[in-house]
């Protein structure tokens, strides 16, 4: 799949290879991380001392699992 990435693309070519997607695959998957503990966090902060749920984080916390666990079924079963 990499090769026709840099096939169809040939400025890429010289730039990009396999260690540069797959640093960015990585980066890209501790930054989800991140940005869902810290709005756990925030959360918990927030219905803990304030006795406030915020239903915004909420959602992107559920909606941060619903993608996280769909694609890794998606990928289970297409390997």
């Amino acid at each position: 799949m990499i090769e026709t990435i840099l096939t169809k693309v040939p400025i890429l070519g010289k730039s990009v290879d396999e260690r540069f997607l797959d640093h960015r695959r990585r980066s890209l998957s501790l930054a989800g991380m991140a940005s869902l503990l810290v709005a756990g966090c925030l959360f918990e902060y927030r219905w803990f001392f304030k006795h406030v749920v915020s239903w915004d984080l909420l959602a992107v916390i559920v909606a941060f699992a619903v993608v996280k666990l769909s694609t890794m079924a998606w990928y289970k079963i297409k390997d």
